[in-house]
């Protein structure tokens, strides 16, 4: 396939929103800016400007034997070096620079499927590559809402099933409403087993659990315990959180639910357009999905954030959020002190 210049790929990149060759070379081009890219459970600022950008990206794949699960490593597929990748923020109307590179000596190739963007693949089929390339692609983000990205190259469920994906949020043009606390979390799973090649306490990914849909690890943010011990996550009473919770799945629908919480608000599916869903105790997240919840926060404690599939707590899927501050007694109240719960995941 013969690929257009640089020149005419950046035009049409810079165009405000003509059609036409005519009318990108009138348009003024847009303020380039670099993406400030965060990883889990870390979230970029909030946008403040008013007008689009071109927002350039860079995603760089590797493998990387990270731990999984205690001293259990695991050979993850990652996007700058981390599972999930790292969280983009952009607005609807930014035209998206997006730089893919490989550093994974294999010779296997990767690519990037954004479900924020409009086009075949999701821009999977230009920016396909192998180690030492390097593809550029321009893409407008015409809605917005929260998406997975992930590698869809063949076979595209062992890209996913190994960490191969993040989340990408375009804010709507007037922005979202004021949290005090924002957190990034995304659930996945991981098809791993006791592996005999491997030395140590290595696991090795298994292609036919994840097609029984099967897996051995469903954990928060690419790993047992990551939001536990110092990985809580940590407010104060009288904030208000937003999660921006993503689901890769592969396999899985999540059931997200924080114990001792009600979400105020629930952006369901991640629908950033229309009036969130209110008062909600639990909301489904499909794989390949995503949902944006808040609430305030009134009393003090740890709260447990879950897929209320509850047995999927003992593959790790479980975390705490820890929250400072006075006892509101109106609101929350006993006779007697909390039985303290030795080992306990659910109500530490």
């Amino acid at each position: 396939m013969r690929r257009q210049s640089l020149t005419v790929m950046l035009t049409w990149a810079l165009m405000l929103g003509g059609a036409t060759e005519a009318s990108a070379k009138q348009a003024k081009p847009l303020p380039i800016e670099d993406a400030p890219l965060t990883f889990a459970p870390d979230v970029p600022p909030p946008i403040t400007r008013k007008k689009p950008a071109l927002v350039r990206v860079r995603l760089d794949a590797s493998i990387r034997e990270m731990p999984l699960d205690g001293d259990k490593t695991y050979a993850f597929w990652t996007f700058n070096d981390r599972v999930p990748g790292p969280l983009i923020r952009a607005r609807v109307g930014d035209t998206l620079e997006v730089h893919v590179t490989s550093r994974d000596e294999s010779g296997m190739p990767h690519n990037v499927d954004f479900h924020a963007v409009t086009g075949p693949g999701g821009g999977a089929p230009v920016t396909t590559m192998v180690q030492g390339e390097e593809r550029v692609a321009w893409f407008k983000l015409l809605h917005p809402g929260l998406f997975i990205y992930h590698c869809a190259a063949p076979p595209v469920m062992d890209h996913i099933a190994n960490g191969m994906y993040g989340l990408i949020l375009v804010e709507p043009a007037k922005g979202l409403p004021m949290a005090d606390r924002e957190f990034y979390v995304l659930q996945s799973e991981f098809y791993a087993t006791d592996s005999a090649q491997h030395a140590g306490a290595a696991l090795a990914f298994s292609h036919a659990d994840g097609v029984v849909e099967h897996p051995r690890y469903v954990v928060f943010n690419g790993k047992v315990g990551s939001l536990i011990g110092e990985g809580a996550l940590k407010a104060r009473t009288g904030e208000r959180v937003r999660i921006f919770f993503g689901n890769a799945g592969p396999n899985l629908v999540s059931s997200f639910h924080v114990i001792g919480e009600i979400f105020d608000a629930v952006y369901r599916e991640a629908d950033l357009v229309s009036e969130p869903a209110r008062s909600i105790q639990t909301t489904l997240v499909p794989a390949g999905g995503a949902t944006v919840v808040e609430f305030g926060l009134e009393v003090p404690g740890t709260f447990t954030l879950v897929d209320h599939a509850i047995f999927r707590i003992e593959k790790g899927a479980v975390g705490y959020l820890q929250v400072d501050g006075e006892p509101r007694y109106d609101v929350y109240r006993s006779q007697d002190d909390a039985a303290v719960c030795p080992g306990c995941l659910v109500h530490p």
